[in-house]
C-alpha cells in the first residue's frame, strides 16, 4: 500500500505575483488555507502516513507553518539552495526514502486531483510499470501536452501543447518505482522530470498512464487560483 508522498513545493509563483506574493506558490491561500494544506489534508484522507516536502523559494514559511507533524503525517523536507528543475527535485527527494518505499506518490504542490490512489497503485503493480501517470480527460484546452496511451495503458506517445477538443493529460500525479532512485541521480541537475525521464525514449523504463475521473485544478495561472476558491468553499 501506498503511504509515501513527495509535493514538489518550491514554485515561485510568478504568473500569480500579481494575485498572490511574498510566498512559495503552494502557499498561496484558497479561503484562507494554505493550498499546501489541502493537498496534506486530501492526502491523509487517503492513507499517506509521511510526506517528503520538496522545497526551494522561501521554504522557512513551510516547514514554520507545518513542522516535523502534521495531523499524524510525519512531514521531511527536501530543500533546494538553488533551483533544480522538477526532476532534480525528485531526485533529492528520493535520496531520503529507504527500499521499503516500494512505490512513492509524486505530485505537484500547485495542483490538486481528486486521485483514487488504490486504484492507481492495483494497475501500476500489474502493469510491472516503473512510472505511472496519472492522466485526466479534457476538453477544449491549450495549456496542456496531451498523452497518448494503449489498450493496456502503456504511453505510446507524448503530443505538444496545442489547442485539443478533447484529450488526456498529464496531471503531474505519478507513482514511481524505488528502483528509479539510482536513474534519477545519474542526470545532472537541474532537469525536467517530464524532458529527461517520461519524454526520453531512449531510457529502458516502463511507463504507463491511467484516466482518473476526479476533479482536477492546477492554480498557476489567476484564472483557475479563482476557480479553486469557489470549488473548496463548497
Amino acid at each position: 500500500m501506498v503511504d509515501t508522498a513527495i509535493i514538489l513545493a518550491g514554485g515561485f509563483g510568478t504568473r500569480l505575483k500579481h494575485v498572490v506574493s511574498d510566498v512559495p506558490k503552494p502557499m498561496a491561500p484558497i479561503n484562507g488555507v494554505p493550498f499546501l494544506q489541502i493537498l496534506l489534508d486530501t492526502l491523509r484522507t487517503k492513507g499517506i502516513k509521511r510526506v517528503l516536502l520538496a522545497t526551494g523559494y522561501k521554504h522557512e514559511i513551510i516547514t514554520t507553518h507545518f513542522g516535523a507533524v502534521y495531523k499524524g503525517m510525519d512531514l521531511i523536507y527536501s530543500v533546494e539552495n538553488e533551483p533544480l528543475g522538477t526532476g532534480g527535485a525528485i531526485a533529492n527527494a528520493f535520496e531520503l526514502l529507504e527500499p521499503s518505499d516500494n512505490n512513492t506518490l509524486v505530485l505537484n504542490g500547485d495542483s490538486y486531483f481528486d486521485l483514487d490512489i488504490k486504484s492507481m497503485e492495483k494497475r501500476h503493480i500489474k502493469t510491472n510499470s516503473d512510472i505511472s501517470i496519472a492522466l485526466k480527460k479534457m476538453t477544449n484546452f491549450n495549456r496542456y501536452g496531451v498523452v497518448e496511451i494503449e489498450e493496456t495503458g502503456r504511453i505510446s506517445k507524448f503530443k505538444e501543447k496545442q489547442h485539443t477538443k478533447i484529450g488526456l493529460i498529464n496531471t503531474g500525479c505519478y507513482l514511481v518505482k524505488y528502483s528509479c532512485k539510482n536513474l534519477l541521480a545519474q542526470i545532472k541537475k537541474p532537469f525536467s522530470f517530464e524532458e529527461k525521464i517520461l519524454e526520453n525514449s531512449n531510457l529502458s523504463i516502463i511507463l504507463a498512464g491511467f484516466e482518473q475521473q476526479g476533479y482536477f485544478i492546477d492554480i498557476g495561472i489567476p484564472e483557475d487560483y479563482k476557480k479553486a476558491a469557489s470549488y473548496f468553499s463548497k
